[in-house]
């Protein structure tokens, strides 16, 4: 596991806070075709949340493949906790499993992954256990 500091952005409307950690990022683009007013790769910030209702901000989260965004509201510290856990098999591509998910690395160290998290099944990741999206240039089946 790489011992960098992962980077974690957050953007808020005053009501909702929108966490973006870009190295869990798959790219899939779900956010951007989605909510196009509200995410612009090219925009400086990318994230304008302003452009969108506290409500279509958490239905677009909820369906991000990677976690890679999250959110909280800003009266409660605690992300949302999914009540079950669900695993999906993304053909082609990541392992995907939802839930609020205690993660032990293979040096012992613990990571809490809130909503949902991606786990590479090619073994070409750079980001492993998780998803960089990798799979796609490598073509990988599965």
């Amino acid at each position: 596991m790489n011992s960098e500091r992962e980077i974690i952005k957050e953007y808020t409307n005053g009501e909702i806070i929108v966490i973006w950690k870009p190295k869990t990022c798959i790219h899939a683009a779900e956010c951007v075709h989605r909510l196009p007013k509200v995410y612009n790769p090219d925009g400086k910030p990318w994230i304008k949340v302003e452009n969108a209702s506290t409500e279509e901000l958490k239905d677009q989260i909820e369906a991000c493949p990677s976690g890679a965004l999250s959110y909280r509201m800003n009266n409660n510290k605690k992300m949302k906790e999914m009540e079950n856990i669900k695993v999906e098999v993304l053909e082609n591509g990541p392992l995907i499993v939802h839930g609020t998910l205690e993660i032990v690395n293979a040096n012992g160290e613990k990571e809490l992954k809130e909503n949902r998290a991606a786990f590479c099944r090619c073994g070409v990741s750079q980001n492993k256990p998780y998803c960089d999206g990798a799979h796609k240039k490598a073509e990988f089946k599965g």
